[in-house]
């Protein structure tokens, strides 16, 4: 397939050249300019035409690989994959990437759904197999969101996603903080921009209050109560959520 029939293409001059060009075939792919089944040109054409060896090509086509966007066929060449079916956890970053802040509302209620899914049942498992030491890291976690001025949000997004993660870990369930783990990017670019728009706001205030009844029951190992208070938590957060995007259409 010849250059001209991929627009767009350009000499790649950036400090990280690598990332440049993973992001860059990344978005040929994600906005459907290059469709699904479609034969790359060649690395050697590609590299040229990007003005990358091709070690840094290779190295870019692989790591899309590993995220399902595309197929790599020895002697037969790269294709594009159908990353809805192929697609791994480690895509979740570059579609938020992408999307930047015009968030798919499909996108952000397939992770509200998995986020449901996932974390009740963590906090149910929290309040039956937390040890000492998982209390103390929570109990330290929220006293410092307590002491965090609103206004830092920045520091909120992170001690909220460590909240989240110590239940995972107290449920000991190893896949569970795995997989919390694995969507740390997606998850804290979400909360971010709730912690940002909501700052100083009584909806804040609510999100310690819930903090603070989770740990109540965990320690008291009430696993439905527990469970119960996780989704609450949840569902306040993904209301809100929808309102922020609603308001900034």
């Amino acid at each position: 397939m010849a250059m001209s029939d991929h627009p767009g293409l350009g000499p790649l001059k950036v400090a990280s050249v690598r990332d440049a060009c993973v992001q860059l075939l990344e978005n040929r792919i994600l906005s459907g300019e290059w469709k699904i089944g479609m034969r790359l040109p060649s690395e050697r054409n590609l590299a040229q035409s990007l003005q990358v060896s091709r070690i840094v090509l290779h190295e870019a086509l692989v790591d899309l690989s590993s995220k399902g966007l595309v197929t790599i066929q020895p002697r037969r060449g790269t294709f594009v994959s159908d990353y809805r079916k192929d697609g791994s956890c480690g895509l979740l970053s570059s579609l938020m990437s992408f999307q930047n802040e015009a968030l798919d509302p499909n996108f952000v209620r397939s992770l509200v759904e998995m986020r449901q899914l996932l974390e009740v049942e963590t906090a149910r498992l929290a309040a039956r197999w937390h040890s000492r030491e998982h209390l103390l890291e929570l109990k330290k976690i929220f006293a410092d969101e307590e002491q965090t001025d609103a206004a830092d949000f920045h520091k909120l997004t992170e001690l909220d996603f460590a909240f989240h993660q110590q239940i995972a870990s107290a449920s000991g369930n190893l896949m569970y903080s795995l997989i919390i783990n694995s969507f740390r990017n997606v998850y804290t670019h979400l909360t971010g921009r709730f912690f940002q728009y909501y700052q100083g706001r009584p909806e804040l205030h609510r999100v310690l209050d819930f903090h603070r009844d989770l740990i109540q029951a965990i320690q008291a190992g009430e696993e439905d109560r527990a469970a119960a208070i996780m989704l609450s938590l949840l569902e306040h957060g993904t209301a809100l959520l929808y309102e922020q995007m609603e308001r900034s259409k």
